[in-house]
């Protein structure tokens, strides 16, 4: 935990914002997380937006993928997020001949012992990265299904709960690389947003060369919560209000997309429940208590697009999953109950 003085010249220094607007969560709480957020900047630069949203997943309860190009920060932004967070965090590098096993953990025989004892694999952790998930065969891809909805994993029969908090953040190479395996649908629905990290602005570029390089280290970054207290962030961030027109409108979209032309399979009902949680995490980090129509807007791309089948006549005429979801959010008016604020009139 951080002391109120350090975060108070944190604040002063500029590296902590000011206290949120009415309407806002508890002071400290607000401050802790800002003040992670802006740990994360300092290594990664230039990706607030991004980083916002990283932890606008987690604090949802969700799991991320981050798919793009190599060298662009993606493991960076992992292990940055994994040492201001504390707990236990454990890499996986997933190759093409890894095994079940090889993630989950199985039974090994002790010679000491005389009988076979369960090794725990590397998804015993808090914070887990799946680095180049798809650099590995499906079957093997399958085996986190169950950690992933379930936080737990079966071996030999029994069931042994993950440690909490657990979060997963995978990355992935564009498909085009040779070498990949596309994720099963079943595994793409369970991450709660599919983001991009891309490539830095000249001046973020060059600001990077200038940095001393043990600046840009995410093993220098100090922890800032312990578990336990992100979990209070993720019971806070579950309870911000959400009014039933929201609800009304979220529901809409999602069953415009089920029906659409252009595509082959739309939002399950667990991007609907996905969709509202990563609005009113959004909500949460921006220090509201309410979520306003701009939440569900600014989620609704990296929630959902990666959940959609586009058929072959619309990928033909270079319709993309995200195109489709632009043409219904705009056909689909919001409720005309909500106002500025989130707020009946």
């Amino acid at each position: 935990m951080i002391p109120k003085q350090q975060l108070a010249e944190e604040q002063q220094t500029g590296a902590l914002p000011a206290a949120a607007e009415q309407d806002s969560w508890p002071e400290a709480a607000n401050q802790l997380l800002k003040l992670m957020m802006a740990r994360v900047n300092s290594v990664l630069l230039g990706k607030s937006e991004l980083v916002a949203q990283v932890f606008a997943a987690l604090l949802a309860g969700g799991h991320v993928l981050l798919e793009d190009v190599p060298g662009v920060g993606k493991t960076l932004l992992v292990r940055a997020i994994a040492r201001v967070m504390g707990g236990e965090f454990r890499r996986i590098q997933f190759t093409s001949d890894m095994l079940p096993a090889d993630v989950v953990g199985g039974l090994v025989w002790d010679g000491k012992r005389g009988e076979l004892v369960f090794r725990q694999g590397p998804l015993m952790a808090n914070v887990v990265l799946a680095d180049e998930i798809n650099r590995t065969p499906p079957r093997t891809q399958s085996a986190l299904l169950e950690a992933m909805e379930e936080r737990s994993v079966t071996a030999d029969g029994e069931t042994i709960r993950l440690p909490q908090p657990f979060m997963l953040l995978a990355t992935q190479n564009p498909l085009r690389d040779d070498g990949t395996y596309p994720l099963p649908e079943a595994q793409l629905d369970r991450f709660m947003m599919r983001l991009s990290v891309g490539y830095p602005s000249e001046e973020d570029e060059i600001r990077m060369l200038e940095i001393a390089p043990q600046r840009l280290i995410p093993e220098f970054l100090r922890p800032v919560i312990i578990p336990e207290e992100w979990l209070r962030m993720q019971r806070d961030a579950q309870s911000v209000h959400v009014h039933s027109a929201l609800l009304t409108y979220a529901v809409q979209v999602v069953g415009a997309t089920r029906s659409a032309v252009e595509l082959e399979l739309g939002a399950s009902p667990r991007a609907t429940r996905d969709w509202i949680r990563a609005a009113q995490a959004t909500a949460y980090v921006a220090g509201r208590r309410f979520v306003v129509p701009d939440d569900l807007k600014i989620t609704a791309e990296p929630v959902m697009a990666h959940r959609f089948i586009v058929n072959d006549g619309a990928a033909v005429s270079g319709v993309c999953a995200a195109d489709v979801l632009s043409r219904i959010l705009t056909a689909v008016p919001i409720p005309s109950a909500i106002t500025e604020g989130g707020r009946r009139r």
